[in-house]
């Protein structure tokens, strides 16, 4: 009898073990402004599911990942984009510039500092959706400046 608590400990430790070690930590590299508390905000803001998919520990500071394999990549503290051509749409409140490679996409938060950077596979997530779910995370972050469309603008001369 006196074995059988060391058996349970014992026990319940490989138990542990197994259970933490289901899904490995996503590989994300951080951004350079990750360490900014401003982004410590947004990212226990997150969701724990985002467009059907759980979320998952990741490796560095100011990042997260949801889905196995990573779906979907969320980094705090990317470099803040500047006036572009690139095109930008306004998603409940939250202006994102928007680049394709494909079906792989780049979101990035407009006229907010730090920055905030999703990269999804439309193959497998809709964009309406992820950047839909993530506005109460992101709009943590004030918004100093806002998409224009380029009628808008006007040119010296």
């Amino acid at each position: 009898m006196k074995f059988l608590p060391a058996a349970i400990s014992a026990g319940s430790l490989v138990l542990a073990a197994a259970l933490t070690g289901c899904t490995p930590a996503a590989d994300v590299e951080a951004a350079p402004d990750a360490a900014n508390p401003d982004c410590a905000t947004v990212m226990v803001s997150m969701p724990e599911n985002l467009a059907g998919a759980d979320q998952r520990e990741t490796t560095s500071q100011g990042t997260s990942a949801w889905g196995s394999p990573a779906e979907i990549i969320v980094r705090c503290g990317v470099p803040v984009p500047g006036p572009t051509t690139d095109a930008c749409a306004t998603v409940n409140g939250v202006d994102w510039v928007l680049r394709e490679e494909g079906s792989l996409w780049t979101a990035t938060t407009y006229g907010r500092d730090p920055a905030v950077e999703v990269l999804f596979d439309t193959e497998k997530v809709a964009s309406s959706t992820v950047l839909v779910e993530l506005q109460n995370a992101v709009s943590r972050i004030e918004q100093t400046r806002e998409c224009v469309a380029t009628s808008d603008v006007e040119l010296p001369g």
